[in-house]
């Protein structure tokens, strides 16, 4: 048997058999385009007609009111900053590494608006800060000032900055303004410039207490950080904003990514009453 059947069989295999996710499939292609192309140097002409495997469409999980108040209640209980950015998660929509690479200058107490850098597809937008988070921003902004200061006469102030932005502005990685809100307590080295200073809070962190408060609160739906963004983005749109608005604050390029909150406002099978309930 050839080595083309072969891998066809085996691509085939992990359908039919072994009962994968599409993206398992469709990853086991890619090694093997990758293989064949960038190592061996040879083209797979039976391959341009090999269909990859379609990713089902899943509807996003979402909280109820009640549910997000639990859950914000068992979390309540979770170490500062943590709690306050679970909190952040379902007050402005961010996805989980937005939260914690948030930059002091892109907080605006006054205002009350947070702007969310370099976001999925390399998008920026801008997001509500909720009042009732004011006040535990300003203090984390406060307590992160003095560990600011500290770094200074510690000569640790150094943080990590994209795009090659440290070549371009050689000062800009100690200054305020370029700061993590939500940095870590402990220094760390960093493996590239092999110098030590501040990272971000570890997501990892988040995603324990979002999964532990969700236990906690008996709420039996999977729950992770995203599912706070998810049922963000449902809330806002049963309290009547349109669907532009909320586009706009998820940072969605295209309006059908977020049409797909609709099917999961309000009541289930798009709000229309069973003709059991007529009865």
């Amino acid at each position: 048997m050839s080595a083309d059947c072969t891998y066809e069989l085996n691509l085939s295999y992990l359908a039919t058999q072994r009962h994968v996710s599409s993206s398992t499939q469709n990853q086991a292609l890619s090694a093997i385009l990758f293989l064949y192309r960038e190592v061996l140097a040879v083209d797979l002409s039976w391959l341009d007609n090999f269909e990859r495997s379609k990713k089902p469409r899943r509807l996003p999980v979402v909280l109820t009111i009640q549910e997000i108040q639990a859950l914000l209640h068992e979390a309540s209980g979770a170490p500062e900053p943590i709690c306050l950015i679970i909190k952040l998660l379902y007050g402005t929509g961010m996805r989980l590494m937005e939260a914690v690479r948030l930059r002091v200058k892109d907080v605006d107490l006054e205002r009350k608006e947070v702007i969310v850098r370099d976001g999925k597809g390399g998008k920026d937008r801008v997001t509500m800060l909720p009042e009732s988070l004011v006040e535990s921003m300003r203090t984390q902004l406060a307590l992160r000032r003095v560990w600011h200061e500290q770094d200074v006469v510690l000569g640790k102030v150094d943080v990590w900055l994209p795009d090659a932005l440290a070549i371009k502005y050689p000062n800009a990685s100690k200054e305020w303004g370029w700061q993590y809100v939500f940095a870590a307590k402990n220094y760390s080295v960093d493996p590239r410039r092999k110098s030590e200073r501040r990272h971000h809070v570890e997501e990892k962190q988040v995603q324990r207490y979002v999964k532990l408060a969700a236990q906690t609160a008996g709420i039996a739906k999977p729950t992770s950080p995203h599912t706070l963004r998810h049922s963000f983005a449902t809330h806002i749109l049963q309290s009547g904003y349109d669907i532009r608005t909320v586009q706009e604050l998820l940072g969605h390029s295209d309006v059908a990514t977020t049409m797909i909150y609709t099917h999961v406002l309000n009541k289930g099978g798009k709000g229309v009453v069973s003709p059991l309930d007529r009865l």
